[in-house]
């Protein structure tokens, strides 16, 4: 495995995401698909999950089991099985709708439910660093019940919502094959409404803490 090209990608897609995905055409060259064929990427990303599961348990004092049990909800459900559907929605819709119309010699082409996910992937990582880290470390300023501390958690949700939208676009939107990738972007207008009227008391961060560890 990979690690040094994985850490490369993570790098990338925080400063320069378009180059992650000018990559691809490189890889579907000499591998003959869209998807990566190294596990590096999720693996690496798996293990910041459990870093960050251990950081959240301790400081949650949930002891060793739950931090073993924050560690498989963080994998095993916001990673893997959200992220499987995501794949699952993102690939039937540009399978469905967005396949440009091909000449009749032209060789048909088909995204793969394996690049879908790895989208995914790519999107999370920025996620991960805005609602695993950073929301972690302004833990004390995020517990106050006052507007500016809603105002501040609301923000980093919607900012960590637009990069991962905005992720899947650039995602889809290198494939030669698909037309009309803007259509992963209208969920931003949907994020923006909500964001806007959360502002006016629902605290989407201490709202999500006690789900995870039933305080805030």
């Amino acid at each position: 495995m990979d690690f040094e090209f994985a850490l490369w990608q993570m790098a990338y897609l925080l400063i320069a995401p378009r180059r992650v995905y000018r990559n691809i055409y490189y890889h579907k060259q000499t591998k003959n698909q869209w998807a990566r064929d190294d596990p590096a990427f999720l693996v690496l990303l798996a293990s910041l999950l459990c870093v960050s599961a251990v950081a959240w348990g301790l400081a949650y004092g949930l002891g060793m089991v739950g931090i073993l049990r924050a560690m498989l909800f963080m994998v095993l459900v916001d990673f893997l099985l959200v992220g499987s559907l995501a794949a699952t929605f993102t690939w039937f819709v540009s399978n469905r709708l967005l396949i440009m119309d091909t000449m009749a010699h032209a060789v048909e082409q088909k995204v793969e439910w394996a690049y879908a996910f790895d989208v995914h992937c790519n999107s999370f990582f920025p996620v991960f660093l805005i609602t695993y880290v950073l929301q972690f470390f302004f833990m004390p300023v995020l517990k106050h019940d006052n507007w500016i501390s809603l105002f501040f958690g609301n923000t980093l949700y919607f900012c960590a919502a637009v990069w991962y939208i905005y992720g899947t676009f650039l995602g889809f939107n290198a494939l030669p094959f698909l037309a009309h990738t803007e259509l992963f972007l209208y969920p931003i207008l949907i994020g923006t409404i909500l964001y806007i009227a959360s502002l006016f008391g629902f605290n989407v961060s201490q709202n999500i803490l006690t789900l995870y560890f039933g305080t805030n």
